[in-house]
């Protein structure tokens, strides 16, 4: 027998000499691990659409598969030196996530008759993506334990249990910014894959070696649970303190829930780019790293089951600062980040924020993991199945709080009773877990007490999020002293206010960036996306708008006589009836007119999926530097809607020149013109210089027959269609035919070598990103027209009819 204790402790000598190494090991398989995540929610915005199902999807497909690769490795006995399992699971990861890379963005053309679109089409699709990816993710969950077991479970190793678990997060950090910021940013979703791929095969290969240098700890004998009298077993099963896997369960609950509230609120405030995604996932891993380590260093000083009740308890109080922070101290900030011009800046300032109101809740969720590890390991025990155990109690915890709060919650009850129900069920976690000790000393009972009064009050002083943090993110200090607000919404996808300017003017914002309003400018903006399709069409029948916002673009074709179907793609279901109510007399209740389809479904699954064709799709998105809209700007969604145009169809899409910067319009330009190489440009000034624009798009070359467009205008049953252009301004077809700006022959010289989007790089996302302090709207504009050539290779008309078109078209700028 001392025999045998020797060689143990000589082979626990042996492999902490390694502890180092395997730090590394590990920290490296959470920067590959934090890479695919990353990528794959690219990929998931792709196959399901920017909605919160692929977040939450995300959340808890990563989760789960953590959960079931955490309590299915360890009830393997395997004989095998651990670091070679380990080196195993890397290099399964590695292959798996080859076949994710090359399989999800085939989910987009997933479909059962009858469910195709709308919510049950976004959770079939998403049920598809988990079983794509749990394969990875159950892997990974298995390498936790498997590492764990080159260490016994005694109390200076269960610390090195949790430095293990944080230098996997300070990876995991490091991957999320490496993948956000320049992978990402530089190469492609396929790159930041491989480079993933080379990571595993590297820990791979040095774990094998590693292997060959250290003795393998043996497995603790289980004879005792495999005997025909269980007493044993049972007797060790009904030691282990239920209550600390509850708390670790609800800690993961709260944390994963947490992450889908304040991602969602902070992103409204720093503008949803993919950078601001990055940096927020970054900041909320890089505090569990530390949380977790400063856990594993004090375990060994103090009774770790209560340190982890009195960790749940003062959760309540970080959870209860995020949300005052971001609802009353961060939208006032004063610094520069409305006015740098240097993006490097700008996001070191949003890190700034992220981590002044996430870390006090981060560091306590990280503390938990090392305390309840070493609040149920035993010496002598597999340290594998303790650790794994563990692991999987927490992360079935982080499902079922992403799901909950992503699908139920928010769209239920608010974020502010989401929070409060977050903030009471990690007292709750607390409680359970001091309950024991409650019973053996009344100063303890006491101090929970007070601590759960002090926990009670927290909660009922978190407040709701502001509808001026809705309506204007970044802006909301100086832009809400200016309006009223009439009606805030948090639904599923989306938070929408509705305001009123003290000029009047109604205001529609989704997720704190304004999306339409009834300004004049605006207005004209919006009535051109419909009307200068279906003017020029001959004869428009079945039309196609994507997105709803207020309502205008999709009513501007109720005025026409022809028009015997109207669809909208709207992704957040709270939109259409609230812009009815305030846009109706500007959209002329195109919401409950009876050709109109609302299907709340993302617009690239709905083209992906229908056999239908339109004469007109006019798309009407939100501006390219929030996170997933450059899906609809890439060059392999513009063919698809080429595809379900039908012959003469045409395609419009808005695009603005303010909050952008010249990289990202010619990149716009470059991808829009490789699609439909017979597309043109036309302007929406404000005051006479540069504002936003007009993409118009159709498969065959452009032909306007000036005499019969005026024609059909004059007639009767057109009056509606020219009421609705004098509305804005648009007194005759010369007047519409004015703002042309260009086409793709005329722009090519300026736009030679950009970049252009693909569903496989979504690059534009990057690129606006990058230029959201950018305010050169006109000087854009002008660099245009220099390039802007008379249109006349696709007019044609009676000569009166064209010298008209080119007197006018002269008085806008040089020839």
């Amino acid at each position: 027998m001392a025999t045998a204790t020797q060689t143990h402790a000589a082979t626990s000598s042996d492999v902490r000499r390694y502890l180092p190494a395997l730090l590394l090991l590990f920290s490296a398989s959470g920067c590959s691990a934090l890479i695919y995540e990353v990528v794959w929610y690219q990929l998931l915005q792709l196959a399901i659409g920017s909605t919160s199902v692929s977040l939450g999807i995300l959340l808890a497909t990563f989760m789960g598969g953590l959960c079931i690769g955490s309590i299915w490795l360890p009830r393997l006995r395997l004989r095998r030196h651990p670091l070679k399992v380990y080196a195993a699971l890397e290099l399964g990861i590695a292959f798996f996530a080859v076949m994710v890379q090359l399989g999800l963005p085939y989910l987009n053309r997933a479909y059962i008759s009858g469910a195709e679109h709308g919510l049950p089409g976004m959770l079939l699709r998403g049920l598809l993506a988990a079983i794509c990816m749990l394969p990875p993710t159950i892997l990974m969950g298995g390498s936790f334990p498997a590492i764990t077991r080159c260490l016994e479970a005694s109390p200076e190793s269960v610390s090195w249990w949790g430095y293990l678990y944080g230098g996997n997060t300070i990876g995991a950090v490091f991957g999320c910014l490496f993948a956000g910021f320049y992978l990402l940013r530089i190469y492609d979703m396929a790159t930041a894959t491989y480079v993933a791929v080379c990571i595993n095969l590297a820990v791979a290969a040095i774990s094998f070696l590693l292997a060959g240098a250290t003795a393998q700890l043996p497995l603790p004998d289980l004879s005792d649970e495999r005997s025909t009298s269980p007493s044993s077993a049972e007797a060790k099963l009904a030691s282990r303190p239920w209550q600390i896997y509850v708390a670790i369960a609800l800690s993961g609950a709260t944390a994963l829930g947490a992450e889908v509230v304040w991602t969602r609120t902070l992103s409204m405030l720093l503008l949803g780019t993919v950078y601001v995604f990055s940096i927020i996932l970054a900041v909320f891993l890089a505090g569990l790293a530390t949380g977790s380590a400063a856990g594993s260093l004090i375990l060994r000083k103090i009774n770790p089951a209560a340190a982890l009740g009195w960790s749940q308890i003062m959760l309540t109080f970080g959870i209860a600062w995020t949300a005052f922070a971001i609802v009353h101290k961060l939208p006032w900030w004063s610094d520069d980040v409305l006015r740098t011009q240097n993006a490097w800046r700008m996001y070191a300032l949003d890190l700034k924020r992220c981590a002044w109101a996430l870390l006090p809740a981060t560091l306590f969720w990280g503390a938990s993991f090392p305390l309840a590890c070493a609040a149920v390991a035993r010496p002598g025990e597999d340290s594998g199945r303790v650790a794994g155990g563990i692991y999987a109690a927490n992360t079935l915890g982080g499902i079922v709080g992403a799901l909950g709060v992503s699908l139920m919650l928010i769209p239920w009850i608010g974020s502010q009773q989401t929070q409060r129900t977050l903030l009471v069920l990690s007292a709750l976690g607390g409680v359970l877990v001091l309950y024991p000790f409650v019973r053996r000393s009344t100063a303890t009972a006491v101090a929970v007490v007070l601590a759960v009064g002090a926990a009670t009050f927290a909660a009922r002083r978190v407040d709701p999020i502001p509808a001026e943090l809705i309506a204007y993110g970044r802006y909301m200090s100086s832009w809400s002293k200016m309006s009223t607000n009439l009606e805030a919404i948090e639904g599923r996808n989306s938070s929408v206010a509705y305001t009123r300017w003290d000029d009047g003017a109604i205001y529609v914002n989704v997720n704190g960036h304004v999306e339409a309003t009834t300004e004049p400018t605006d207005m004209k903006l919006q009535r051109m996306v419909g009307h200068l399709p279906a003017v020029l069409h001959p004869n428009p029948r079945t039309v196609l708008g994507i997105g709803f916002g207020a309502g205008v673009s999709a009513g501007s074709f109720t005025r026409y006589p022809g028009v015997q179907s109207i669809t909208v793609c709207e992704i957040e279901p709270v939109i259409p009836p609230a812009s009815t109510r305030y846009f109706g007399a500007q959209n002329y209740n195109v919401a409950l007119d009876p050709r109109t389809r609302i299907v709340f479904d993302d617009a690239r699954h709905f083209l992906l999926t229908t056999t239908q064709k339109y004469d007109i799709i006019a798309s009407d998105p939100l501006d390219v530097f929030v996170k997933g809209t450059a899906a609809l700007y890439s060059k392999e969604y513009f063919d698809v809607v080429k595809r379900h145009l039908n012959p003469g169809g045409m395609f419009t899409l808005y695009v603005p020149l303010y909050e952008t910067n010249e990289i990202t319009l010619k990149s716009e330009l470059a991808t829009f013109f490789a699609a439909f190489p017979n597309g043109t440009i036309w302007a929406n000034t404000r005051d006479g210089m540069g504002y936003d624009m007009v993409f118009l798009g159709q498969a065959e070359p452009l032909h306007i027959d000036v005499d019969a467009v005026q024609a059909r205008l004059a007639q009767p049953d057109y009056d509606r269609v020219r009421a609705s252009l004098g509305e804005v301004g648009v007194n005759s077809l010369l007047d519409l035919l004015s703002v042309y700006a260009g086409d793709a022959s005329d722009l090519q010289p300026w736009i030679r070598g950009a970049q252009i989007n693909h569903d496989g790089d979504l690059r534009l996302s990057y690129l606006a990103g990058w230029g959201i302090n950018s305010y050169i709207a006109d000087p854009l504009y002008q660099q245009i027209l220099q390039y802007r050539h008379p249109p006349l290779q696709f007019l044609v008309g009676s000569r009166q009819s064209i010298d008209q078109y080119m007197g006018m078209f002269a008085a806008t700028g040089d020839e």
